[in-house]
Protein backbone atom coordinates (compact mmCIF):
# COMPACT_ATOMS: atom_id res chain seq x y z
CA UNK A 1 0.00 0.00 0.00
CA UNK A 2 1.21 3.66 -0.56
CA UNK A 3 1.08 6.23 2.22
CA UNK A 4 -1.60 8.65 1.33
CA UNK A 5 -1.02 11.85 -0.94
CA UNK A 6 -0.64 14.97 1.25
CA UNK A 7 -2.46 17.86 0.67
CA UNK A 8 -0.01 20.60 -0.43
CA UNK A 9 -2.41 23.06 0.44
CA UNK A 10 -2.72 21.70 4.14
CA UNK A 11 0.75 21.77 4.77
CA UNK A 12 2.43 25.13 2.71
CA UNK A 13 0.95 27.23 5.79
CA UNK A 14 3.73 28.48 8.08
CA UNK A 15 3.41 27.47 11.79
CA UNK A 16 2.09 30.63 13.68
CA UNK A 17 4.78 33.08 15.16
CA UNK A 18 4.12 34.78 18.31
CA UNK A 19 6.79 35.96 20.31
CA UNK A 20 4.28 37.61 23.17
CA UNK A 21 3.48 34.33 25.98
CA UNK A 22 -0.56 32.91 25.73
CA UNK A 23 -2.55 32.78 28.44
CA UNK A 24 -2.68 35.06 31.53
CA UNK A 25 1.22 35.76 31.26
CA UNK A 26 0.69 38.05 28.41
CA UNK A 27 -1.24 40.70 31.02
CA UNK A 28 2.94 40.84 32.80
CA UNK A 29 4.37 42.08 29.75
CA UNK A 30 4.73 45.86 28.57
CA UNK A 31 2.60 44.70 25.44
CA UNK A 32 -0.40 42.97 27.08
CA UNK A 33 -0.88 46.03 30.12
CA UNK A 34 -0.92 48.49 26.84
CA UNK A 35 -3.89 46.67 25.47
CA UNK A 36 -5.23 46.57 28.61
CA UNK A 37 -4.89 50.32 28.88
CA UNK A 38 -5.91 50.73 25.49
CA UNK A 39 -8.99 48.92 25.80
CA UNK A 40 -9.53 51.48 29.23
CA UNK A 41 -8.72 54.90 27.74
CA UNK A 42 -10.60 54.21 24.29
CA UNK A 43 -13.67 52.83 26.59
CA UNK A 44 -13.22 55.93 28.63
CA UNK A 45 -12.87 58.21 25.13
CA UNK A 46 -16.22 56.42 23.67
CA UNK A 47 -18.37 57.32 26.81
CA UNK A 48 -17.23 60.46 27.15
CA UNK A 49 -17.96 61.53 23.65
CA UNK A 50 -21.36 59.75 23.47
CA UNK A 51 -21.94 61.47 27.32
CA UNK A 52 -21.44 65.20 25.64
CA UNK A 53 -24.17 63.93 23.24
CA UNK A 54 -21.93 64.46 19.97
CA UNK A 55 -22.74 68.35 19.68
CA UNK A 56 -20.36 68.36 16.78
CA UNK A 57 -21.57 64.96 14.66
CA UNK A 58 -19.28 66.21 11.71
CA UNK A 59 -16.10 65.77 13.65
CA UNK A 60 -16.78 63.50 16.30
CA UNK A 61 -18.49 60.98 13.82
CA UNK A 62 -14.63 59.82 12.99
CA UNK A 63 -13.47 59.76 17.38
CA UNK A 64 -16.81 57.73 18.03
CA UNK A 65 -15.95 55.13 15.17
CA UNK A 66 -12.48 55.09 15.92
CA UNK A 67 -12.71 54.27 19.50
CA UNK A 68 -15.61 52.36 19.22
CA UNK A 69 -14.35 50.12 16.15
CA UNK A 70 -10.43 49.74 17.98
CA UNK A 71 -12.27 48.92 21.95
CA UNK A 72 -13.67 46.07 20.25
CA UNK A 73 -10.43 45.13 17.93
CA UNK A 74 -8.21 45.34 20.91
CA UNK A 75 -10.71 43.63 23.47
CA UNK A 76 -10.41 40.63 20.67
CA UNK A 77 -7.29 40.84 20.45
CA UNK A 78 -6.46 40.28 24.23
CA UNK A 79 -8.98 37.82 24.42
CA UNK A 80 -7.33 35.67 21.74
CA UNK A 81 -4.10 36.65 23.70
CA UNK A 82 -5.54 35.36 26.85
CA UNK A 83 -7.70 32.66 25.74
CA UNK A 84 -4.71 30.97 23.91
CA UNK A 85 -6.66 30.82 20.60
CA UNK A 86 -3.60 33.02 18.92
CA UNK A 87 -1.64 29.46 18.75
CA UNK A 88 -4.00 27.34 16.54
CA UNK A 89 -4.36 30.50 13.93
CA UNK A 90 -2.13 30.00 11.38
CA UNK A 91 -0.42 33.56 10.96
CA UNK A 92 2.33 35.96 11.38
CA UNK A 93 0.64 37.66 14.62
CA UNK A 94 3.93 39.55 15.16
CA UNK A 95 3.69 41.24 11.81
CA UNK A 96 -0.29 41.83 12.19
CA UNK A 97 0.25 42.79 15.50
CA UNK A 98 2.98 45.66 13.91
CA UNK A 99 0.16 46.46 11.58
CA UNK A 100 -3.13 46.64 13.95
CA UNK A 101 -1.40 49.05 15.93
CA UNK A 102 0.08 50.84 12.82
CA UNK A 103 -3.48 51.75 12.00
CA UNK A 104 -4.90 52.05 14.86
CA UNK A 105 -1.63 54.97 16.06
CA UNK A 106 -2.95 56.77 12.52
CA UNK A 107 -6.31 56.47 13.38
CA UNK A 108 -6.54 57.76 16.79
CA UNK A 109 -4.01 60.47 16.08
CA UNK A 110 -6.08 61.70 13.74
CA UNK A 111 -9.44 61.25 16.08
CA UNK A 112 -6.80 62.96 18.95
CA UNK A 113 -6.49 66.15 16.54
CA UNK A 114 -10.90 66.51 15.58
CA UNK A 115 -11.41 65.75 19.32
CA UNK A 116 -8.96 68.80 20.04
CA UNK A 117 -10.37 71.11 17.75
CA UNK A 118 -13.78 70.56 18.63
CA UNK A 119 -12.67 71.51 22.02
CA UNK A 120 -10.54 74.39 21.12
CA UNK A 121 -13.14 75.67 18.72
CA UNK A 122 -15.36 77.03 21.84
CA UNK A 123 -12.83 79.59 22.06
CA UNK A 124 -14.45 80.94 25.28
CA UNK A 125 -17.84 80.57 24.37
CA UNK A 126 -20.39 81.01 26.96
CA UNK A 127 -24.04 79.86 26.99
CA UNK A 128 -25.73 82.54 30.06
CA UNK A 129 -29.47 81.71 30.68
CA UNK A 130 -31.49 85.04 30.83
CA UNK A 131 -34.21 85.71 33.77
CA UNK A 132 -35.17 81.96 33.36
CA UNK A 133 -37.28 82.40 30.54
CA UNK A 134 -35.30 79.78 28.05
CA UNK A 135 -33.53 82.56 26.23
CA UNK A 136 -29.74 82.02 26.45
CA UNK A 137 -27.43 84.55 25.52
CA UNK A 138 -23.98 82.95 23.33
CA UNK A 139 -20.83 85.52 23.54
CA UNK A 140 -17.52 84.51 22.40
CA UNK A 141 -14.86 85.75 20.67
CA UNK A 142 -14.96 84.24 16.88
CA UNK A 143 -11.62 84.08 15.43
CA UNK A 144 -11.37 81.40 12.33
CA UNK A 145 -13.53 79.95 10.24
CA UNK A 146 -14.80 76.85 12.88
CA UNK A 147 -16.66 78.09 16.08
CA UNK A 148 -18.40 75.06 17.76
CA UNK A 149 -21.00 76.57 20.76
CA UNK A 150 -20.72 74.06 23.88
CA UNK A 151 -22.52 73.72 27.60
CA UNK A 152 -19.72 73.93 30.27
CA UNK A 153 -20.99 70.28 30.59
CA UNK A 154 -20.26 69.64 27.10
CA UNK A 155 -16.86 71.83 26.89
CA UNK A 156 -15.26 70.01 30.12
CA UNK A 157 -16.27 66.11 29.08
CA UNK A 158 -14.54 67.42 25.58
CA UNK A 159 -11.50 68.37 27.45
CA UNK A 160 -11.20 64.88 29.37
CA UNK A 161 -12.03 63.21 26.09
CA UNK A 162 -9.41 64.97 24.29
CA UNK A 163 -6.72 64.05 27.31
CA UNK A 164 -7.86 60.30 27.31
CA UNK A 165 -7.59 60.78 23.33
CA UNK A 166 -4.30 61.53 23.45
CA UNK A 167 -3.41 59.31 26.36
CA UNK A 168 -5.05 56.07 23.83
CA UNK A 169 -2.59 57.72 20.79
CA UNK A 170 0.49 57.43 23.16
CA UNK A 171 -0.44 53.95 23.85
CA UNK A 172 -0.82 53.05 20.79
CA UNK A 173 2.61 54.21 19.64
CA UNK A 174 4.47 52.33 22.92
CA UNK A 175 2.79 48.95 21.22
CA UNK A 176 3.59 49.76 18.03
CA UNK A 177 7.08 50.46 18.91
CA UNK A 178 7.29 47.57 20.63
CA UNK A 179 5.68 45.39 18.33
CA UNK A 180 8.14 46.12 15.50
CA UNK A 181 10.78 45.37 17.68
CA UNK A 182 9.32 42.18 18.62
CA UNK A 183 8.73 41.58 14.60
CA UNK A 184 12.29 42.20 13.31
CA UNK A 185 13.77 40.15 15.48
Amino acid sequence: MSEPATNPAATSFPAPNISLPLGLDVLRTYSGALVCLEIIFGGLVWILVASSNVPVPLLQGWVMFVSVTTFFLSSAYLTLLVSGLADRINTDWNFLDVFYHFLALLFYFAAFVLEAATTAANRGAHIIQLNGTGKVLCTANTQGTIFTVLSEYQYSVNVAATIFAFAVTLCYGCSLAMGFKRWRM
